[in-house]
């Protein structure tokens, strides 16, 4: 199952690098938020990638979104890359039941058994407004579609 522009965004409760779980629910009616699915933790491109959106999270934090990061490692690994790398915004692990919220995004890739470079932006009601997906694994997503689709909510 894939979701797209204007469906409602499926809920989901994961274990955040904080050690609490993190609710989609838990946004609905207060904040926009950003779900980006990245393949896997402590990699080079997906590291250039959380690093980029690191450094600009002002972006998100002026427009009044939420930015959660979700990949299919588990919570300790998790864990310790947003301890290591200062972020900010919640780390989530998609580990168990394995790739279970990328699944019902419809962006897991069950040939790698991670979830692919896909980012959902979701408006305050729940409705996806945007989705910004790069062409393969090894392509980074463009933050100037982020600056878009946030300024479009």
């Amino acid at each position: 199952m894939s979701v797209s522009v204007g469906d409602q965004a499926p809920d989901f409760a994961l274990k955040g690098s904080g050690g609490t779980e993190i609710t989609l629910a838990s946004f609905r009616g207060k904040s926009p938020v950003v779900v980006m699915f990245y393949p896997f933790t402590f990699t080079s491109l997906c590291h250039s990638e959380m690093c980029e959106l690191k450094d600009n999270l002002s972006t998100f934090e002026t427009a009044g979104v939420q930015l959660l990061a979700i990949s299919c490692d588990t919570a300790p690994v998790q864990a310790k890359y947003a301890a290591e790398e200062g972020f900010s915004f919640p780390v989530l692990s998609d580990f168990w039941p394995h790739g279970a919220t990328a699944k019902a995004y419809g962006v897991f890739n069950d040939q790698v058994g991670c979830a692919n470079r896909t980012t959902f932006v979701i408006d305050k009601s729940g409705v996806i407004t945007a989705v910004i997906a790069s062409g393969s694994l090894g392509q980074a997503r463009a933050f100037e579609e982020y600056e878009k689709a946030i300024a479009a909510l």
